[in-house]
């Protein structure tokens, strides 16, 4: 399962995270509105996280600028991107930079919604639905997981904190066909905006494997 820690910006927090070796990806929010936006590069960046790009609606040069920057190796749209954006922005990446489309989720018929996609990204991120683009915290009913039927393979967020590692655990065993691959971990794990608790974040992991 693909461990990804989301919202990082503190260099030091980044170094210790990285360097617990259970965490795969490590995500950088682009965002100016969020209160983990990353403003500058960081003094360090994850050496062995793959480094995950989070954009809302931004332009296709900007995503460009921000993947040179930051050597990133995924890019996450986190707005209102079309299908077509996304094969847009395909086109200008090397192929080795996958694209991760969130995805908000209420009901069985936002799983539908997610067919538009297929083909033109390589993962979907699945989110609680909310107002606006910023993660709300909690949880939507996992159980509507088991009516997915794409053939991309998805994360989970939304909500995922310290006591949850027994029910992801049972969720992996039930939707081990269904193209589950990992989970995002974010505000949950925090002490505050952009700083995780790594001992937290190994204990859950740990569980988990």
């Amino acid at each position: 399962m693909i461990i990804k820690v989301c919202g990082m910006r503190d260099a030091d927090n980044i170094r210790a995270i990285d360097e617990l070796g259970c965490v795969d990806w490590m995500g950088f929010i682009f965002y100016p509105p969020s209160s983990r936006n990353v403003e500058q590069v960081p003094e360090y960046l994850p050496k062995h996280c793959k480094r995950v790009g989070v954009f809302v609606n931004a332009t296709v040069k900007d995503i460009q600028q921000r993947q040179k920057e930051c050597g990133l190796h995924l890019i996450q749209l986190h707005g209102n991107e079309s299908s077509d954006y996304c094969q847009e922005l395909r086109s200008t990446m090397d192929e080795e930079v996958k694209i991760i489309k969130m995805i908000q989720i209420a009901s069985p018929q936002d799983l539908e919604n997610a067919s538009q996609y297929e083909g033109k990204v390589d993962y979907f991120l699945f989110e609680t639905k909310c107002q606006g683009y910023g993660g709300s915290g909690k949880q939507f009913d996992w159980e509507i997981l088991k009516a997915y039927n794409g053939s991309t393979p998805f994360l989970l967020t939304g909500g995922i904190g310290p006591d949850d590692a027994e029910r992801i655990r049972t969720l992996n065993s039930q939707l081990s066909t269904l193209n589950f691959i990992g989970i995002d971990l974010n505000s949950r794990f925090e002490t505050a905006p952009a700083l995780k608790n790594v001992q937290r974040i190994k204990a859950f992991v740990q569980t988990i494997k």
